[in-house]
C-alpha cells in the first residue's frame, strides 16, 4: 500500500494549506471509513447530501490516522492537526491514486463486461500468480471511488494488478481506464445489465469499449469474439494494441474443442493443445471466461500447459455458480449474486444439461435494471424453460411473476409456483427436495435469494 511522507503527498496532489510542521509524517494506506482506521492511514472524508465524513476527522486521527484530507468548502478544519486542505476530497483521492500508479512499475490488467467480471478477475489473478506477485480488486471496488482505493493498496513490488472496471453510465469506464492506464484489457461480454440507464445493448457496448481509451502503447485487447457488437466496433480499431479473441466459434484466437460438465466443475480442451483443463466451477460461460484469462496469462509468458495448476487453486467469490450441499443431500447451485437475461439463460442451460439427477428445480427471482422491456425479458426466461428437463419452476418477486407466466406456457401450472413471500416459497420448496434433486437459485443481488440457499442447507 502507499507509504509516503506528507511532503511527498504535496507533490502527488494539490494541497492548499501550509503543512511544513507535518511534512515528515508518513502516511501508510488510505481509508474512507473512520470506523476502519488503521495506524498511519490517510483518512479521506466525503461530503454527501445526507452525511459528512468531516465530522469524524478528529476521531480518525485519535484512532491512529496519520493525517486527513479536508475539503475547502467545509468550515472549521481542526487546528494543530495534520490536515491537508484540498479543493475536493474525492478528486484529491483520484489524483493521488493516479500519481501513485505512475510511480509504480506495475503492469495493470483491466476487466469489464456485463457479466463475469469478478469470475474473470479471480481466474486471471490465479493464472498470473503462477509466475508473478499479483494483487486484484477486492470485493466490488470497481468504480470512481473503489478503483483509486485499489490502486493505493498496491504494494511497491507488485508485478501485476488485476482490476475490475464497472459503470452505470457512459464516460465512467473511460475515466477509470485513463486513471489505471491498463497494459491489457478484457471485455467479457455484452448483456442486458444497465439497460435501464443506457437504453440499448449498443450503448452498453459503447460504454464497455471505453476501457481501451487508457490502454498503454502496444498493449493487448482481449474480447469475446462471438459478440458482434464488439467485433464490429473493434474491426475499425486503429491503435497500437494487439487484438485477441475468445469464444465458442473457431474464428476466435482461443476456443473450446470439447466441453464436459461434472459435479465437481467443468472440463474442456482448447484449440492450442490437447490436454484437458479442469475448472472447479460450473457453466460453459465460465469456460469462456477462463479462455479470456488464459489469453492474458499467455501474453505474460505463462505457458498453456502450466495453467491447470492455476485453475486447481481457484477460489471464486461466493454465490457465483457455487455448488453446495443441502440439508437433505440435494445439490444446490448458488448463483444468487447477480442476474441478467444472458446469465440467467446460461445457468438454466447448465442445469438442463447436467445428468444424474431425478429432479431439477429452478428458483428464479427478479432481474433488476432492465429498463422498459423488463416484463418481456422475464417472460422469455420462463417460456424458454425445457419442459423435458425441468420439473419445477419457483419464482420470487413481482417481476419473478412474469417468469412464472412464461413458464406456464410450457409447463403444467402445478409445476410452476410464484411467490412474493420468501418464507412461503422456502416452505413449499422444501417439500419437493431430496438427495436426488438439483436446485438452481438465481436472481439479482437485491433479491437476497441466498437466504433460500441457507434455509435449504439447514
Amino acid at each position: 500500500m502507499i507509504k509516503r511522507t506528507i511532503q511527498k503527498l504535496t507533490e502527488m496532489m494539490t494541497i492548499l494549506n501550509e503543512v511544513k510542521p507535518f511534512e515528515q509524517v508518513e502516511i501508510c494506506g488510505v481509508s474512507i471509513d473512520s470506523r476502519k482506521i488503521e495506524k498511519g492511514n490517510l483518512f479521506v472524508p466525503f461530503k454527501g447530501a445526507n452525511s459528512d465524513g468531516h465530522k469524524f476527522v478528529e476521531a480518525a486521527i485519535q484512532d491512529g490516522a496519520a493525517a486527513a484530507l479536508w475539503q475547502k468548502d467545509v468550515p472549521n478544519p481542526p487546528a494543530g492537526l495534520p490536515i491537508l486542505l484540498v479543493d475536493n476530497t474525492l478528486e484529491a483521492l483520484q489524483q493521488l491514486s493516479r500519481s501513485y500508479r505512475d510511480e509504480l512499475s506495475v503492469k495493470v490488467v483491466g476487466i469489464t463486461g456485463s457479466n463475469g467480471k469478478t469470475t474473470t478477475k479471480d481466474m486471471t489473478a490465479n493464472l498470473l500468480a503462477l509466475s508473478y506477485k499479483v494483487q486484484k480488486t477486492e470485493g466490488n471496488f470497481n468504480n470512481h471511488i473503489g478503483l483509486p482505493l485499489t490502486l493505493l493498496r498496491l504494494e511497491e513490488d507488485t508485478d501485476i494488478a488485476v482490476v475490475e472496471m464497472g459503470m452505470s453510465a457512459l464516460g465512467e469506464i473511460e475515466f477509470l481506464s485513463k486513471l489505471a492506464k491498463p497494459d491489457v484489457v478484457i471485455i467479457t461480454n455484452i448483456g442486458e445489465s444497465h439497460l435501464q440507464d443506457l437504453g440499448s445493448r449498443e450503448n452498453i457496448a459503447k460504454a464497455k469499449l471505453e476501457i481501451i481509451e487508457g490502454i498503454s502503447d502496444n498493449g493487448l485487447i482481449v474480447y469475446n469474439g462471438d459478440e458482434p457488437l464488439l467485433s464490429d466496433s473493434l474491426s475499425h480499431y486503429k491503435g497500437s494494441a494487439e487484438l485477441q479473441t475468445f469464444g465458442r466459434s473457431s474464428e476466435n484466437t482461443l476456443y473450446p474443442v470439447l466441453i464436459a460438465q461434472k459435479d465437481d466443475g467443468s472440463s474442456f480442451t482448447i484449440n492450442k493443445d490437447t490436454q484437458e483443463y479442469h475448472l472447479p466451477v460450473l457453466g460453459t460461460h465460465n469456460i469462456l471466461n477462463a479462455l479470456g484469462s488464459m489469453l492474458i496469462a499467455n501474453h505474460f509468458g505463462i505457458p498453456f500447459e502450466k495453467m491447470n495448476e492455476g485453475f486447481s487453486h481457484l477460489q471464486l467469490t461466493s454465490m457465483r455458480m457455487e455448488l453446495v450441499p443441502g440439508g437433505k443431500g440435494e445439490k444446490i447451485i448458488n448463483d444468487a449474486y447477480n442476474a441478467s437475461p444472458t446469465s440467467m439463460r446460461a445457468a438454466i442451460d447448465l442445469v438442463t444439461s447436467l445428468s444424474g439427477y431425478e429432479k431439477k428445480i429452478l428458483v428464479l427471482g427478479d432481474m433488476l435494471e432492465l429498463g422498459p422491456n423488463e416484463v418481456n425479458f422475464h417472460y422469455e426466461i420462463g417460456s424458454g424453460v425445457n419442459k423435458e428437463a425441468i420439473d419445477y419452476v419457483f419464482t420470487y418477486g413481482e417481476l419473478g411473476g412474469s417468469i412464472a407466466d412464461g413458464a406456464k406456457s410450457v409447463l403444467p401450472e402445478d409445476r410452476v409456483k410464484a411467490y412474493v413471500n420468501k418464507t412461503e416459497l422456502i416452505t413449499e420448496l422444501k417439500k419437493h427436495t431430496d438427495e436426488k434433486t438439483l436446485v438452481l437459485v438465481k436472481a439479482s443481488r437485491g433479491m437476497r435469494l441466498e437466504e433460500v440457499v441457507h434455509e435449504l442447507q439447514k
